[in-house]
């Protein structure tokens, strides 16, 4: 008799386990369609910045904390070569100068005088022979020999006073092009003091005195000192579905248990490839009392909110479609909004309906 009445007991057991299988009725209540994200904290305008130039770091200027103005100093690179280079370019100005070669200009502008003169004079000189010639006195070869001198002297003049224009260009040209060779040296050398383009706080400075530098690698974190804003991650599948202007809930490791709101407000089109997921940028609603950059977060784009959905919870549909009734008969189900634990019902059920939870 054993056998049988262990079959019994086995038999009363099962019986009893599907007895107690789960129940629940739909609810009326809110329900949120969320996009998951994960991301970071960062400054407003935060970004890196970069010399220009490479060489050894002379002098820091600023430490972290300190807030920066458009224009002010953040370190200086050793410019030996582009100091030496400003100095020959000022030399080479100085030089070219036209107040300094007004020793040629005079000695051109006497020649010039000279030759007015001399043209004044041989003008004079022929007027006189032609008058002699006309009253038949004189050679005709003294005649030609007057007008050939004042051509000469006409041509002489003109001569001078081009060689005088000429060598006024060649002054001018050679003072603006080493004015502009000047201009060039003192920015390549202001290059070697790398200054903050943006007002904010500095965050970082990655370099240190003595080290090297090049337009590769950055030597600061700056951003706006105030203001902070969101950089999350969205998955490529979900990121036709956010849109600027959507609430966003979440919260950060350094205030655990606390939910806070941002909205979304761009969407950076460019998808990255390594992560397949594309960056979206929110604004705090609602921020802690202190934030810092590179805070790490979690957060929920809310997508779609309805108030007074009929709801059940997600583990109790099956097949995403279908409900088991008290009878275990399978229902159709139409669905509508769902969120990580429960799912809204369109039609299929009322909230009277006693529904099964499906054996996994």
């Amino acid at each position: 008799m054993k056998p049988y009445l262990l079959y019994a007991f086995v038999f009363l057991i099962l019986a009893s386990c599907k007895g107690e299988q789960e129940k629940t009725t739909p609810t009326v209540e809110n329900i949120s369609e969320s996009v998951y994200a994960s991301g970071i904290v960062k400054s407003k305008d935060q970004h890196q910045v970069f010399p220009t130039v490479s060489g050894t770091i002379q002098q820091i200027l600023v430490t972290e904390g300190d807030v920066v103005k458009p224009g002010d100093p953040l370190l200086k690179v050793e410019n030996t070569a582009a100091r030496l280079s400003t100095e020959n370019a000022r030399l080479a100005a100085e030089y070219a100068r036209v107040s300094a070669n007004t020793e040629k200009l005079n000695e051109l502008q006497e020649a010039i005088n000279l030759a007015r003169i001399k043209k004044q004079n041989d003008s004079l000189l022929l007027v006189r022979q032609r008058n002699l010639w006309a009253n038949q006195i004189g050679t005709r070869v003294e005649l030609e020999q007057r007008e050939l001198g004042f051509k000469n002297s006409v041509t002489a003049y003109k001569s001078a006073i081009l060689r005088y224009q000429d060598l006024k260009k060649q002054l001018d040209f050679a003072a603006r092009q080493s004015q502009k060779n000047l201009q060039i040296s003192q920015t390549m050398s202001d290059d070697y003091t790398v200054k903050s383009e943006l007002s904010g706080k500095v965050y970082s400075v990655l370099k240190e005195k003595g080290e090297m530098v090049s337009p590769q690698s950055p030597v600061a974190v700056i951003g706006d000192a105030d203001e902070f804003i969101l950089e999350l991650q969205v998955d490529e599948y979900d990121i036709a579905r956010v849109k600027p202007g959507q609430k966003v809930l979440l919260n950060l490791d350094s205030y655990r248990g606390q939910v806070f709101e941002a909205k979304v407000y761009k969407i950076n089109p460019a998808m990255n490839e390594r992560t397949r997921s594309f960056t979206v940028e929110a604004s705090f609603v609602t921020s802690p009392p202190a934030l810092y950059p590179n805070l790490t977060t979690e957060a929920n784009i809310i997508i779609q909110e309805k108030e007074n959905a009929l709801t059940i919870p997600r583990d109790y549909l099956l097949e995403g479609s279908f409900v088991l009734t008290e009878d275990e008969e399978k229902v159709p189900v139409k669905t509508g909004l769902k969120d990580y634990r429960k799912v809204e019902i369109l039609d299929g059920l009322t909230k009277e309906n006693v529904i099964v939870k499906p054996v996994q």
